[in-house]
């Protein structure tokens, strides 16, 4: 039996947690920011992790837009708004949808300040008040797969399929619990060549790379695979795709970068019940907290985290009132603890 801290969720925020300290692999001098994220992607695809290597000037001018994302609607305003006061029709390439929805959009761009607005007659003119960065240089995919058995092999080469024909990540890569062996048992596996393989102990956190990736072609189009054959080893029909251009592409990957940037990796509390009088964060390596239920004594994933747990204990009311310890009980200080630490790494916040 998988001990309850052995869990992939757990394993996934300590690549998460390396990845922040450690990317890249193969350091090759360039100074970069990087921005770690979890469990993000598009509609038919999620990736467990994220790592964005981002132009250190352009990822400080990113911090001007606020700490949230700016969605696709806020991104046509603030990318194509003019330097000088114009009508929003006129300064702004027609979205391919009402115009009223730009309409709502310009208004949310200037309640938050990434944006200038006024009235002139009974047209909208808008003005930039800074030009949007180009802040993003690559995004790296990585699956977590800390003891991958031959089922969850064949799932997962599926998936890195996917992802290797799309090439919306300029790499993907494979990370894996270190066995210590001679070669890793997960380079027996039937794994896309084109996809790495991080060979990580969670102890330590230290990696070693046992395969480096190939570089995917994110500016040419990508062939989206939409249907496989399902008849088994001797089905021989084609499977069904379609291709995707290389600017849809580029706006999927500012969209994701823009969503890793709001979230980062610690956002795992959002999803669970810091307010439960079991729930802690431990860092037993002194350099990373990670969610703990006193209950059950693990490290507990969110599905586990629910108002429906049989152990759940709302905190209590003592404990949130006149500000103990700091504004509120402990859940809600776990909260902005990880807030904290997630904004320290957007520079400029």
């Amino acid at each position: 039996m998988i001990h309850p801290d052995d869990s992939e969720f757990s394993f996934e925020l300590r690549t998460c947690r390396w990845a922040e300290r450690a990317w890249p692999p193969a350091d090759d001098g360039t100074d970069r920011a990087i921005v770690v994220a979890r469990q993000l992607g598009t509609k038919r695809r999620r990736w467990d992790t994220i790592v964005l290597e981002c132009d250190r000037e352009a990822f400080e001018q990113r911090a001007n837009f606020g700490p949230k994302r700016l969605d696709s609607d806020l991104l046509h305003v603030v990318r194509n708004a003019p330097a000088e006061w114009a009508y929003y029709r006129d300064a702004l390439p027609h979205p391919g949808y009402p115009w009223r929805y730009v309409r709502e959009a310009i208004h949310r761009a200037d309640d938050r300040g990434a944006l200038e607005t006024r009235k002139n007659g009974n047209r909208i003119e808008i003005r930039r008040k800074w030009p949007y960065p180009n802040w993003v240089d690559r995004i790296v995919a990585i699956e977590n797969k800390p003891d991958l058995d031959a089922s969850a092999a064949r799932n997962l080469g599926t998936q890195l399929e996917y992802d290797v024909a799309l090439a919306l990540a300029d790499e993907v890569w494979v990370a894996s619990r270190e066995t210590g062996e001679r070669v890793e048992p997960v380079l027996f596996e039937d794994l896309p060549v084109e996809a790495g393989v991080l060979a990580l102990d969670p102890e330590t956190l230290a990696a070693d790379v046992s395969w480096y990736p190939r570089s995917l072609a994110v500016d040419e189009p990508g062939t989206r695979i939409l249907e496989r054959p399902d008849g088994g080893t001797r089905d021989g029909s084609a499977a069904r795709f379609e291709y995707v251009d290389p600017a849809e592409k580029a706006e999927m990957r500012l969209r994701i970068a823009e969503r890793a940037y709001e979230r980062g990796w610690r956002s795992f509390v959002d999803t669970m019940r810091p307010d439960c009088r079991h729930f802690a964060l431990r860092g037993t390596d002194g350099i990373q907290l990670r969610p703990y239920c006193e209950s059950k004594e693990c490290c507990q994933t969110a599905a586990e985290c629910s108002g429906s747990c049989p152990a759940f204990e709302p905190e209590p009311p003592v404990w949130r009132t006149r500000g103990w310890p700091i504004e509120g009980g402990p859940g809600k200080r776990s909260k902005q603890l990880l807030e904290d630490r997630r904004r320290r790494r957007r520079p400029g916040l």
